[in-house]
């Protein structure tokens, strides 16, 4: 989700394209950009293309076990968690981020510092001059320094486990299959992609080239979300009936990717929605069997010319929950949702945001109504994917929001466009079980 498309016929728009849309520029060839020198003989990649690179070196033993210190906090106060447990550097999961926009610089490769299995070292960008930045500052080498004409030749860089895709949502199929093709493991923002169709035919170059493939949805790593799934599934609170859901926000530059249909696929739905959608899905762990949806968007407003403002939807579930979502583009921002149970409810603040998650839940006790916070650490939500993503390639497992995660929220997404559209409601008949995920993330 950071900086690719159509061509006449829904083709992907071009690098060139994209660029002159978000007033980039690119060096022609890679001797205008940082370059790329001392590349590996090719015939020791050989099989770079059939298979992905083999991860670090063995890990010695005992290294992932936390360090045990004396215990000297009382037991009436909250429990320190185990010691941290990172990995030597030279054992950690090597990262390439493609794309410098302001998730890659804000969120994403700050993390990267703070993670236990998983490091920076390459870099992919359109611009020269920010990348010789970005590189000086986090200590990457000009060699691992790659612009989009010579991103391909990732594949001779022993150096890179994993290319981290942080374009915007157009480019994510391009970018995403190019990477695989260079036989690395792909971690990719969400939106998947722009439509089902893309996911599709990303899941089947990853399958075909041998690499993994995992969707970056953090709500799924962060322990707040975590937890109120583990109440809402063990039936804490009852059996879940309904649930409100809302994730808004205020923009305001017309010219930013996110409001170009080429670039973004849709509004507020594919960028913020999502996060209502997926959510869902993941705690109460089904897959909706019907939507019914309305779009809107304020006339002349030029921020909604190609994309919708608002988007209000429900789902049907087969238990027979009930998700209210709504998701606007042009209000202050809100982020949260509430799960409604026969003998009580959970309640999720900031439930979408980088930080500040507040977790509540209220039920009847007599003639008292207890409300409780549950007070739990919050985690680097970013960091916590990364090491999930880079756990899975030292162990070989499949990840927990794998390629088809991604998928799912298209088929989905695309059923609520079409019932905006036609005013009636769209039926489901995917039935996507839970056997598509990996094991569940580790958690300290």
């Amino acid at each position: 989700m950071e900086e690719n498309g159509t061509a006449a016929k829904k083709e992907n728009i071009s690098r060139k394209d994209f660029l002159s849309l978000t007033g980039k520029t690119v060096a022609a060839g890679a001797a205008g950009s940082i370059a790329l020198g001392g590349l590996l003989p090719n015939e020791l990649w050989a099989q770079s293309t059939t298979r992905a690179m083999s991860p670090p070196a063995d890990i010695p033993p005992g290294t992932e076990d936390p360090i045990v210190l004396e215990e000297w906090k009382s037991a009436v106060d909250q429990q320190s968690g185990p010691t941290p447990t990172p990995l030597p550097p030279g054992m950690r999961i090597r990262y390439a981020v493609v794309g410098l926009g302001h998730l890659a610089l804000e969120e994403i490769i700050p993390a990267l510092g703070s993670c236990k299995k998983s490091k920076l070292t390459a870099l992919v960008s359109g611009s020269p001059e920010k990348m010789k930045k970005v590189a000086a500052q986090y200590g990457i080498k000009a060699e691992n320094c790659y612009s989009y004409q010579t991103y391909d030749q990732l594949k001779n860089n022993r150096e890179v486990d994993v290319i981290y895709i942080v374009l915007p949502n157009s480019l994510h199929k391009e970018y995403v299959i190019r990477g695989a093709k260079a036989g690395k493991h792909i971690l990719c923002e969400k939106p998947m992609a722009v439509s089902s169709k893309e996911c599709e035919e990303m899941i089947e170059a990853c399958e075909a080239a041998k690499v993994k493939l995992m969707i970056a949805y953090r709500i799924q790593y962060q322990p707040h979300n975590r937890k109120l799934r583990e109440l809402v599934q063990q039936k804490t609170f009852g059996v879940p009936k309904f649930i409100e859901a809302s994730n808004s926000q205020s923009s305001a530059n017309p010219a930013h990717w996110r409001h170009k249909k080429a670039l973004a696929g849709g509004g507020a739905l594919p960028d913020i929605g999502l996060y209502c959608l997926n959510t869902n899905r993941f705690i109460l762990g089904e897959e909706p069997t019907e939507v019914f949806a309305y779009s809107y968007s304020t006339p002349g407003n030029p921020l909604f010319t190609e994309v919708e403002e608002l988007i209000s939807w429900q789902m049907r579930f087969p238990s027979g929950v009930i998700a209210n979502c709504s998701s606007d583009y042009n209000v202050h921002e809100s982020r949260h949702y509430r799960v409604l149970c026969e003998k009580g409810w959970l309640n999720m603040d900031k439930a979408y945001a980088y930080k500040g998650q507040k977790l509540m839940t209220a039920k009847a006790e007599g003639k008292m109504e207890k409300q409780e916070e549950i007070g739990l650490a919050e985690n680097d939500q970013f960091a916590a994917e990364m090491d999930h993503f880079s756990d899975c390639i030292l162990n070989n497992k499949r990840p927990f929001t794998p390629g088809e995660e991604g998928l799912q929220d298209h088929i989905v997404m695309e059923a609520i466009y079409q019932s905006a559209r036609e005013g009636k409601p769209v039926k489901l008949t995917h039935n996507l079980k839970s056997t598509m995920r990996g094991p569940e993330p580790k958690t300290e």
